[in-house]
């Protein structure tokens, strides 16, 4: 990491991160994790650092679905395409 430091608002903590990220895509991903932080503290209680911690847990578990799905999505796509080839070879050795 060979960037600046950047100001980012967590939970109303701010915190220094240095980072090759742009500013806008560090203050994105923050806005993430912040929401999630909100989802998951009850009204009117303040935010604390296990918030913060099981915002991240949350965050992670979606990753690992979302990583999960994109696995299953690209083995039935690979299935369909070997499924059209094998088709096109009977096809072409039928024309034959």
């Amino acid at each position: 990491m060979d960037g600046r430091p950047i100001s980012v608002k967590i939970a109303g903590q701010s915190y220094k991160v240095v980072s090759s990220s742009s500013e806008e895509e560090l203050q994105r991903l923050a806005g993430t994790v912040n929401a999630k932080v909100e989802e998951l503290t009850p009204p009117g209680k303040a935010a604390g650092s296990q918030a913060v911690l099981l915002a991240a847990i949350a965050l992670a578990h979606e990753l690992e679905e979302e990583r999960a799905r994109r696995v299953q999505v690209e083995r039935r796509a690979k299935e369909m395409m070997k499924r059209v080839l094998g088709q096109l070879d009977a096809a072409l050795v039928d024309c034959d």
